[in-house]
């Protein structure tokens, strides 16, 4: 019998790779990726445990749920530093001050 990939690794790959670079943009955009990735993946070990023999690269698989769990730790840690360094500035109110200063310094 010959055996084919699973279906949801590469797009899982993809996702998860992206979750690394989007893991600046507040957290959130990275920890969705992962989080879809993460989905993917789960999908196909259910799959490959109905049927092992039939499919050649759990091995990927595996790493691919590595990087995904890694990026979504990355963008919540990411998130929660985000809302801290929110709260030390006085809340949004206060960020939002340092953000017009800054636009005013710079025209």
């Amino acid at each position: 019998m010959e055996q084919k990939n699973l279906p949801n690794v590469t797009i899982a790959l993809v996702l998860a790779i992206l979750s690394f670079v989007c893991c600046c943009f507040g957290g959130v955009p990275g920890l969705l990726l992962a989080g879809i990735a993460f989905f993917l993946v789960k999908k196909d070990e259910k799959t490959y445990a109905e049927n092992p023999d039939m499919y050649s690269n759990y091995k990927t698989l595996k790493t691919v749920k590595t990087v995904a769990i890694i990026g979504m730790i990355l963008g919540a840690l990411y998130f929660f530093y985000s809302m801290w360094s929110i709260n030390q500035m006085g809340g949004w109110d206060g960020y939002m001050e340092k953000v017009n200063e800054m636009m005013e310094q710079y025209q």
